[in-house]
């Protein structure tokens, strides 16, 4: 079995916590046209710049950057994984990015942080509507 680590959800809870981000994401997502989705892209670009200029918490880093040094610098690949996926009536595969081919302790932070702003992309938040999630219930891990 190759070796990775994961950031886990709880770390997700976390970069939101440190960020303040939960208050202003659900103000957002509460103004979003979920008949029409008349502005969903407007919604969707607000939320993923306030993830985006977000910054991951020092304690977090440190994990990262620590797992990342065992695995020798190697290139890796960050993927993203939503604890709502494989539910029996709904699937998430698919809906947040992941990145391939990964090199390099800044590159992986990035990746990481990209894979939480995928969260808010405009499928997924569609796909929580289609399927009955609130947008603030479901976290994202991260496998690397």
């Amino acid at each position: 079995m190759p070796d990775g680590f994961a950031v886990i959800a709880d770390a997700y809870w976390l970069f939101l916590a440190e960020n303040n981000l939960t208050e202003p994401l659900t103000t957002l997502l509460d103004s979003l046209d979920t008949e029409q989705l008349s502005n969903l892209n407007e919604i969707g670009h607000d939320c993923r710049m306030l993830v985006r200029a977000a910054t991951l918490p020092a304690k977090l880093t440190e994990m990262i950057l620590h797992d990342y040094t065992k695995l020798g610098g190697t290139a890796v690949a960050v993927r993203s994984s939503a604890t709502a996926e494989d539910l029996p009536t709904a699937s998430f595969a698919g809906q947040h990015d992941s990145f391939l081919n990964v090199v390099g302790e800044d590159a992986v932070l990035k990746a990481t942080q990209n894979c939480y702003v995928s969260l808010f992309n405009n499928r997924a938040i569609k796909y929580r509507i289609d399927n009955g999630f609130r947008h603030m219930d479901v976290a994202l891990s991260v496998g690397t």
